[in-house]
């Protein structure tokens, strides 16, 4: 644990660390970013999941997903980067703070929902001519992924104002 410490400390002396920290401007740049890419990120993925949830019927599925999922994954990225940015001059504060294991922990088993979301409608596809069909384990992971991401966005804010 000693050698993880001393890492994390070396990350937060790092020169741009420390220029990050001490700017007037980049600091609430960079979480202004990390608020872009949140609200990319679930703005997209929450009419996805709610389509998968039964919902939006209306819309079309595959659409959708040519065009909201890559939107979803610009808006991952975009918070993921930002995040770490926003991670590094307190690194050991935010390691020892259980919201920001909550939010990791969160995060991974959103993208595992993702993960088997997106095998299980490659199997389906190849096995259903009915692209406007939604099992009910699509519907299932629709609902769990709103939850997950909505979680995540708690335990972010906890993490900052908690």
């Amino acid at each position: 644990m000693e050698a993880w410490n001393a890492w994390f400390a070396a990350v937060e002396a790092w020169q741009p660390v420390v220029a990050l920290r001490g700017s007037t401007w980049a600091y609430p740049l960079v979480s202004w970013l990390h608020l872009l890419g949140i609200a990319l990120l679930f703005g997209t993925i929450a009419v996805v999941d709610l389509r998968l949830a039964g919902g939006l019927l209306q819309l079309d599925d595959a659409a959708l997903q040519r065009t909201l999922v890559p939107l979803s994954l610009a808006g991952f990225v975009l918070a993921a980067l930002s995040g770490l940015l926003l991670f590094a001059p307190a690194a050991r504060e935010y390691l020892s703070n259980p919201w920001f294991a909550a939010k990791l922990a969160l995060i991974a088993a959103a993208a595992l929902n993702a993960l088997a979301l997106h095998l299980a409608s490659r199997r389906r596809r190849r096995r259903s001519p009915d692209p406007h069909r939604t099992s009910r384990h699509g519907r299932l992971a629709g609902v769990l992924s709103l939850g997950l991401w909505a979680t995540v966005m708690l335990a972010g804010r906890m993490l900052a104002f908690g």
